[in-house]
């Protein structure tokens, strides 16, 4: 399951985890003007933990995710 929010400055996004086996925490897209922001709550420390990824970044890893195995460039 999931939701999407459109916040002032951001659109956010939670991935909440379903199932009978583990459950994992939810996660939480944060999608700015500048960066994209991934947060996950992890017990065993007790903290966020948050990694912020360029808008490259992102496009990157959008355009990865249906491509075999291998080293890609996308075109500007």
């Amino acid at each position: 399951m999931f939701s999407i929010e459109h916040d002032f400055d951001a659109t956010v996004v939670t991935l909440v985890d379903e199932g009978a086996r583990h459950l994992q925490e939810d996660v939480v897209i944060s999608s700015f003007e500048d960066c994209v922001t991934v947060e996950q709550y992890d017990p065993r420390s007790d903290t966020l933990q948050r990694i912020t990824l360029s808008l490259s970044q992102m496009g990157d890893l959008v355009t990865a995710v249906n491509l075999p195995e291998g080293v890609y460039r996308r075109k500007a």
